[in-house]
């Protein structure tokens, strides 16, 4: 129901799943193995797996921080979008990508729940996209100490106001990892 014509194709975006960004995540492992279950079940359907990658003043690129986890590796065939931005749109290839793949519905997971994936489903949504988060296929750090609520809560608000999420001519939905079915 995107508001694009021609573009009925699903894509996995999965976003900043980065050594640097990941090493104190949430739920780190058991996040980054719904994200693996996610990326063999896009892959064996067919689904395009896009890989978004930031980089800033911190995260300084060509380091090994900024190197995607040891835990999931992209493939050759697969898009790697480097970004600056939260909104992986934004300044990026990312729009020509799924425009030469035909996507117009986005299967998003990966870090960090009230930052980049926060930044970049709502920049896909405005964008024209149908935006399905998996709800416990992101994770986000602890900032508590600076006065953000606890990672849990982050993500638990994330997952309860997308599902609300509305606009014409396009959907927002939360699923878990076990309950996506790509291909279909």
């Amino acid at each position: 129901m995107a508001t694009f014509e021609d573009r009925s194709n699903t894509a996995l975006l999965v976003v900043d799943v980065q050594v640097d960004v990941m090493g104190e995540a949430y739920e780190r492992e058991a996040t980054l193995g719904r994200i693996a279950t996610l990326v063999d079940s896009a892959r064996a359907a067919g689904t395009p797996v896009i890989w978004v990658q930031h980089s800033d003043q911190e995260l300084k690129r060509e380091t090994p921080g900024w190197e995607i986890v040891p835990e999931l590796k992209p493939r050759a065939s697969e898009a790697v979008v480097h970004k600056n931005y939260g909104d992986s749109f934004e300044a990026t290839d990312l729009e020509s990508v799924l425009d030469a793949a035909g996507v117009g519905h986005l299967v998003v997971a990966g870090a960090e729940s009230d930052a980049c994936i926060r930044s970049t489903i709502h920049g896909a949504f405005t964008r024209g996209y149908d935006v399905t988060l998996v709800g416990d296929a992101h994770t986000a750090g602890d900032r508590s100490a600076w006065g953000a609520p606890p990672p849990e809560a982050v993500i638990a608000h994330m997952n309860l106001y997308w599902q609300f999420q509305g606009a014409p001519e396009r959907t927002a939905a939360v699923v878990k990892t076990d309950d996506l079915v790509f291909g279909r």
